[in-house]
């Protein structure tokens, strides 16, 4: 039986940081809701009546369906578009204008793209910009906007960074958990282990559904009911 490891980008992680300020250049703005994980469908309905129309909907309907998936694939197109048109600076104040023209939904996966360079040097910079703002002698209208722009960024991109770093490690951890799991000569005895550990957590979950995919991808079917059988039982201990 293959073995599928996977390292899935999970942006849920970092969604503290969709309260970042409104781009400063036009740009479309997608609401996330509850049954619209790609943001297609505009502002989010209220209430759960409206939530399980819509699932109805998407049940019997296939015209709707086909246009909703349609809609989800146009929009992930114009996102990778986007981020492949995007071109990052070399230098902490330009990068500070790139994240500032960023749409509040790519935030995310912004900051996980340039983990790396949201460093000492970038974070000194940004702050001895603000300082500097803050104890002007002078203010105008655009110095106070300045301020709230790269104070709201100040916050956002220390959220996401350490949430990230978070991530990085849940999925880190989450990998040895998995491998443990699937080498074991007795998978019961190993999640009860687990388990007392307190070892059995949605990221472990979250990456073995990826693996899942992998194998049905792949035709591997006995991988696939192996699996779905091993994610029935952590599901049970994880609710006990």
């Amino acid at each position: 039986m293959a073995t599928y490891l996977t390292t899935p980008y999970a942006t849920a992680a970092l969604r503290r940081t969709s309260n970042f300020s409104k781009p400063r250049r036009s740009a479309t703005l997608i609401r996330c809701i509850g049954w619209d994980p790609e943001g297609l469908l505009g502002p989010p309905q209220t209430g759960h009546i409206a939530r399980r129309e819509f699932q109805r909907r998407m049940e019997s309907d296939a015209e709707a369906r086909e246009a909703y998936e349609r809609q989800i694939r146009q929009e992930k197109e114009r996102r990778r578009a986007l981020r492949q048109a995007r071109v990052v600076p070399d230098t902490p104040g330009e990068l500070i204008e790139y994240f500032l023209d960023t749409e509040a939904q790519e935030m995310e996966f912004e900051i996980a793209r340039l983990r790396p360079r949201l460093n000492e040097e970038f974070f000194t910079h940004l702050k001895f910009e603000l300082g500097q703002l803050r104890f002007a002698v002078s203010k105008t209208e655009n110095t106070e906007d300045r301020l709230l722009e790269l104070e709201a960024l100040q916050k956002a991109l220390t959220e996401g960074t350490e949430a990230c770093d978070k991530l990085q490690a849940d999925l880190l951890k989450a990998k040895e958990s998995l491998t443990k799991i699937l080498t074991s000569k007795d998978v019961k005895a190993t999640l009860l282990e687990m388990v007392e550990r307190n070892e059995l957590n949605r990221s472990l979950l979250t990456l073995l559904d990826e693996n899942i995919v992998c194998a049905q991808q792949d035709g591997q079917k006995q991988a696939v009911a192996f699996m779905e059988k091993l994610r029935g039982a952590m599901l049970k201990y994880m609710t006990v």
